[in-house]
């Protein structure tokens, strides 16, 4: 298939047709690579922090949301190093 490269602003852009984007479960962003030349579109199925925002109210809502580590730190100790 062919598409055309037009102008949108300063930049250049393909139209993907809607059964292309269906069939490749293309939805509101992609990440695109370079490999030998050619461009590859890879769909983006989730973001890298979804779903925390909820998990954090259950956790604190089960009391689960403890710190595993103090957050105080004795800076006079003999371990540290300026």
């Amino acid at each position: 298939m062919r598409a055309s490269v037009i102008q949108i602003g300063n930049s250049k852009g393909i139209r993907i047709p809607k059964a292309i984007l269906e069939e490749c479960q293309i939805g509101e962003e992609v990440e695109l690579k370079i490999d030998k030349g050619k461009i590859m579109i890879i769909p983006v199925k989730s973001k890298p922090r979804d779903g925390w925002e909820k998990r954090f109210k259950e956790m604190s809502s089960n009391n689960e949301d403890k710190l595993l580590v103090p957050d105080s730190l004795d800076l006079s100790g003999k371990d540290w190093e300026w």
